[in-house]
């Protein structure tokens, strides 16, 4: 079994370097690490043992002052959203823009929505949860991707509030 203590240390050796993809499988569990852009538990389960180290994409290998520069460059280049509304997940959960594969998306960039507007489901144990825009206004930026595994506070959508 594996120790909270223990995952966060993972996660942070994985975070601080140019390791993509990690795989530990011990004691029947399994415990996987991934990097597309921010570090995030994707799975733990069941398995038989074994270990599993996957190298970054060749443009990840930055080194560490140029990366930081690179983050503070495009923070600082990033326009001022601070008038804009967050609308922020309220749960772990995976990100839908529809209700299902085939349908339109419950909003787009420049629509209109009101406090009661759906903007998308937001899938935690295996129950749909429609997430409401809570606020009047204009959807600006959707800040996620459809079938993204979005973390508890994490913002969704950007809105310009009437």
């Amino acid at each position: 079994m594996f120790k909270l203590s223990e995952i966060k240390e993972l996660i942070k050796l994985v975070d601080q370097t140019s390791v993509h993809e990690l795989e530990i499988e011990n004691e029947g569990m399994r415990l996987a690490i991934r990097k597309p852009g921010r570090t995030e538990i994707v799975n733990v389960q069941t398995a038989p043992l074994s270990h599993t180290y996957l190298p970054a994409a060749p443009s990840a290998h930055l080194a560490p002052a140029a990366a930081q520069a690179s983050h503070l460059e495009t923070k600082a280049a990033a326009p001022d959203n601070s008038h804009l509304h967050r609308i922020v997940s309220p749960m772990v959960g995976t990100f839908y823009r529809s209700p299902s594969p085939d349908a339109s998306s419950f909003v787009n960039i420049g629509d209109k929505v009101s406090d009661k507007t759906v903007v998308c489901i937001l899938e935690a144990m295996k129950l749909m949860n429609p997430l409401e825009a809570e606020v009047k206004g204009e959807i600006v930026e959707i800040l996620v991707e459809n079938g993204q595994l979005v973390e508890f506070g994490q913002p969704l959508f950007l809105v310009k509030p009437e």
